[in-house]
């Protein structure tokens, strides 16, 4: 969010990284300086293990999208670069803030004010618009799936605006931020849009636009996607509830894929999280935006740190219900291949098994085919023997019986 009359290090004048009204005149006028208070501390503390964890996770994330060559699904295109969107508030904001509220003034130079500006208003961008591709990326998976095919170039198209647009709404912080020093009570030099504005009014009307793009739109455009949704599949399950009495596949059971539920799941877990971990910050930046001195006046340092911190959580969410919603699904996948090896390999042994019996009652029935032929042969050649020792005694009886007429 813009960190002119409402921060987005702070939200009361009286925190570590405000701004001053530096149209006072006199010393009397001019608030008493930020010091690095106790809240701020924690607020630090917390701001640099958030920063750790996020960078952790999201990496993870990252890595894990790289290196899996299986499935380069376009959800995954979508998640991936919620992660780079993540790692952008995790390695600009965050650092900046714990920065800021550690050196209570601005160190850094102006270019660096207006570069570091720039560069922590388009990460903030960059979350909400990317949440707003996948939102718009599980409408149409649902009511329209045919157009499945056709999800990964349409993604891209969208992502690429999400991201321009992240670029171009940022820009006007590079020409509104800039470095000023003041002298009194002493030497105080502080990152801030005094004297962008020519009236009131004007600074108001740019954080409202900033408001607007940064939340209400993306919120609005959230919210009718899932509606469009929880509408669909009401109606799905009235048809099917209609044709209860028919046989119908078990797939079908509510006419939407399991697969395609369960990343509906995980979209929306991602959506509600962006929801409930900055509506409360941005509420409390529109409170002050109108009725800064009521504000002030009811909200104490330590709730707006808290809401500050509680908006940073999202991006350390993300990553975290990818992998609780991703993670089961591994280990489903490889316990199915993993029974699916073992089926294989059971399969293998019985036909092996098979095939040893095969081949030994081969064997077996050879060597008895070998033993009956052998057996009738020798039989044969004993009758051929016994046949020709009978014909030699017939022709021996006759061979006497005609000498003895010679004689």
């Amino acid at each position: 969010m813009n960190s002119s009359a409402y921060n987005i290090e702070d939200v009361s004048q009286k925190n570590s990284t405000c701004k001053y009204d530096f149209n006072s005149s006199s010393a009397e006028d001019l608030p008493h300086l930020p010091r690095f208070t106790a809240a701020a501390q924690v607020r630090v503390t917390l701001t640099l293990l958030l920063c750790a964890l996020s960078a952790c996770c999201n990496l993870a994330v990252l890595y894990s999208a790289k290196h899996n060559h299986r499935k380069r699904s376009h959800v995954r295109l979508l998640i991936t670069n919620l992660a780079v969107a993540d790692l952008l508030v995790t390695f600009v904001v965050m650092p900046l803030d714990a920065g800021w509220n550690i050196t209570v003034q601005w160190l850094a130079g102006d270019l660096a004010c207006r570069t570091l500006m720039f560069l922590k208003l388009m990460a903030m961008y960059s979350c909400a618009f990317v949440t707003v591709v996948i939102s718009l990326d599980r409408q149409a998976a649902i009511l329209n799936p045919l157009s499945i095919n056709q999800a990964r170039k349409r993604n891209k198209v969208l992502l690429s605006v999400a991201w321009t647009m992240s670029v171009v709404l940022s820009i006007p912080q590079v020409f509104v931020f800039h470095v000023v020093v003041i002298d009194s009570p002493k030497r105080f030099i502080q990152c801030t849009t005094y004297g962008s504005f020519s009236s009131r009014w004007q600074e108001t009307l740019y954080n409202m636009l900033t408001f607007t793009f940064l939340f209400l739109l993306p919120l609005f455009i959230m919210l009718s996607c899932y509606s469009r949704i929880l509408f669909e599949i009401s109606k799905k399950m009235t048809e099917d509830s209609l044709l209860s009495n028919k046989v119908q596949l078990r797939r079908s059971k509510n006419n939407i894929p399991r697969a395609r539920m369960r990343t509906l799941k995980m979209t929306v877990v991602i959506v509600l999280s962006f929801m409930v971990c900055w509506t409360p910050y941005y509420m409390l930046g529109l409170w002050y935006w109108f009725c800064p001195t009521g504000l002030e006046e009811t909200v104490s340092q330590s709730l707006s740190h808290i809401l500050f911190i509680f908006g940073l959580l999202n991006a350390c969410l993300d990553p975290i219900i990818y992998g609780l919603f991703t993670i089961p699904l591994c280990m489903r996948h490889r316990q199915r291949e993993h029974n699916i090896v073992a089926f294989e390999l059971e399969n293998t042994n019985n036909s092996l098994m098979t095939s040893i019996r095969t081949s030994t009652s081969s064997l077996t029935l050879k060597r008895l085919t070998v033993q009956q032929t052998s057996r009738e042969k020798l039989e044969w050649d004993g009758e051929y023997v016994h046949r020709i020792g009978d014909n030699g005694a017939k022709n021996g009886v006759a061979f006497a019986s005609h000498s003895t007429c010679m004689d």
